[in-house]
């Protein structure tokens, strides 16, 4: 991420290949129907500019309504989807793509990522995303829940680097040695999940911390993803929770408190019950 780069909420990171991507973003996993569109079109007015989908969502046809809704110009937001393991391979991945774009209603996406790594498959798969780059059916390409071994199998091969890895990350879940790797490739890291899908927010260091700077405990997660230059995908539906995620652009941590944050790597909180 650029160093330089001022952290607000119309501030956007420059990628490898020069597009522009969205500090924060409404991350859609779990919601469908109804309930998505609601928090597609309440995430637009609050001003969120980048929606991550997934075909295996199940919900791109209520993602380009909510977008069409809007009133807001396309260009002005940010929009990814993904190629799901069933559709791996190079024809395969071709059509996916363009079942995408019709199911959301656009004639390009900014971002295509490869959901999940697919033992075989990974490197004619790259070679699609790469050629619909060059037809202009996406204009980013990158991975999601890539490792190193991956990425560097990928990077051997590939004409065009990863401008994304998506994967988990929040201060219980940080591979630093994944994060260095990505930083020296130019990779930008998007993170799902920071919000641990809830279950630390309740951790006693998060809480102190939160007290501390008079914040929610999800806006104190948010805040140290931004300042360790990730983007950031929550999932929120009630436009309460979508408001508190988004104001998160007004406070800063300091670095001790950034110190006390990465240490809670060692700490178990993320079983779900």
């Amino acid at each position: 991420m650029n160093d330089d780069i001022e952290l607000s909420p119309d501030a956007r990171v420059e990628l490898n290949d020069g597009n522009r991507m969205p500090l924060i973003g409404l991350g859609t996993w779990g919601l469908r129907g109804e309930t998505c569109y609601r928090a597609v079109r309440e995430a637009l007015d609050i001003g969120y500019r980048l929606i991550d989908t997934a075909p295996l969502y199940h919900n791109e046809e209520e993602i380009g309504r909510a977008l069409r809704d809007s009133g807001i110009d396309r260009d002005e937001v940010f929009l990814t989807t993904k190629v799901g393991t069933s559709d791996m391979g190079y024809e395969s991945a071709i059509r996916a793509c363009q079942d995408s774009l019709g199911r959301l209603g656009v004639d390009q996406v900014d971002l295509y990522l490869i959901h999940w790594p697919s033992e075989g498959k990974n490197l004619d798969t790259w070679k699609a995303l790469e050629q619909l780059r060059s037809r202009g059916l996406v204009r980013s390409i990158g991975v999601s829940n890539f490792t190193v071994p991956m990425l560097d199998e990928l990077l051997f091969s590939a004409r065009v680097v990863p401008a994304v890895n998506q994967i988990e990350i929040n201060p219980f879940v940080y591979d630093r040695e994944l994060v260095r790797f990505c930083s020296n490739n130019r990779i930008h890291l998007e993170a799902y999940s920071p919000l641990t899908r809830g279950n630390c927010l309740q951790e006693k260091e998060v809480l102190q911390i939160a007290n501390a700077y008079e914040r929610s405990p999800a806006q104190i997660l948010l805040r140290w993803a931004l300042q360790k230059g990730l983007t950031v995908i929550p999932k929120a539906t009630s436009s309460a929770h979508l408001r508190e995620n988004y104001n998160i652009f007004d406070f800063e941590l300091y670095f001790g408190d950034m110190d006390k944050l990465d240490a809670l790597n060692t700490v178990n909180c993320l079983i779900d019950v």
